[in-house]
């Protein structure tokens, strides 16, 4: 059955969400995806699966834009038809459950197909001059998980951990990236307890080819631990403290801080990442209990802000 080209021309106006949708749909590589995720989609399914790859795999993908859990997907079907035109599911006809959802992302985790994507979706942007590996800057960000112990084992997560950032205690896991020194775009993502220390973590966000790696003030001595790759230069910033105590009159100290300002240009561009996920897609709580779960969730989310950032060049490459 051919499928009608996607319109979601809905109202005479656009709302911003609409505009979203539509840019989306341009730039997400679904042939690409599709044929990834084919492989393990029937597996096991005995008989034609009810919902075809497509409309699940944009389910999926509106749940991580718009911050849905499995029940809120389902009921969101229901009351906003933007949302079925989408995932080109056909009016009077059956929609997706909370059930079938958690299964297609539980097929998704089991393969570690998250992973899979981002790495699709990065090969597709490098081969269109967008990634290019040359340079590597490194982050982390705190994501919090619930402290509440309203749950059957009355416990919290033990995969989350405190910790401190200023003054503020926080509770939840860290993120760690990897991001092209150049474009910003995420190559590489851990994810850990959130009293893991940023330097513990900064060697592995490398990805083998660039000889320049940046971090901020917590990764000092990152080029000492066991596992620093010799061939890489490390441009570490400067603690806060000991740039504060820097005389701007004396020529020395003002070429220090100049070089300062540099680095700390470059290493900006790893933060557009994080205000993505964060702001853009509302990732700002973790959804499932454990590292495994979410890791895979980081993943996906970092693949989707990777062709958000680069939206407008994509489309202009399509034009």
């Amino acid at each position: 059955m051919i499928q009608a080209p996607l319109n979601l021309d809905l109202l005479s106006k656009k709302t911003r969400k609409q505009i979203f949708l539509e840019d989306m749909e341009r730039v997400v590589p679904w042939v690409d995806l599709e044929a990834l995720i084919a492989p393990y989609y029937c597996e096991g399914i005995k008989g034609r699966p009810p919902f075809s790859l497509q409309t699940m795999l944009r389910t999926h993908f509106l749940q991580q834009w718009f911050t849905l859990s499995d029940p809120a997907m389902a009921e969101a079907f229901v009351d906003v038809p933007l949302y079925r035109q989408f995932a080109q599911i056909e009016e009077f006809t059956r929609l997706p459950d909370e059930s079938t959802i958690l299964r297609f992302r539980h097929r998704l985790e089991k393969h570690k197909l998250a992973e899979k994507i981002l790495d699709t979706v990065n090969s597709i942007l490098e081969s269109k001059g967008l990634l290019l590996k040359h340079g590597t800057v490194v982050d982390a960000t705190l994501i919090a998980a619930p402290s509440s112990t309203k749950n059957k084992d009355h416990a919290r997560d033990p995969e989350m951990h405190s910790s401190k950032k200023g003054e503020q205690m926080y509770f939840g896991m860290k993120a760690h990236i990897g991001a092209d020194a150049e474009s910003g775009l995420v190559h590489t993502v851990r994810a850990t307890s959130g009293n893991v220390h940023d330097v513990v973590e900064g060697n592995s966000l490398l990805h083998g080819a660039e000889k320049l790696a940046f971090g901020d003030a917590g990764y000092q001595g990152i080029e000492k631990r066991p596992d620093a790759k010799p061939d890489v230069t490390w441009h570490i910033a400067m603690r806060p403290g000991k740039r504060r105590a820097l005389n701007k009159d004396n020529e020395a100290d003002a070429l220090i801080d100049k070089a300062e300002k540099l680095k700390a240009g470059i290493r900006a561009k790893v933060e557009h990442p994080f205000r993505v996920i964060k702001r853009q897609f509302g990732f700002v709580k973790v959804r499932y209990r454990g590292l495994k779960k979410n890791t895979q969730q980081l993943f996906t989310l970092f693949a989707l802000s990777n062709l958000w950032m680069v939206r407008g060049k994509l489309m202009e490459m399509q034009a």
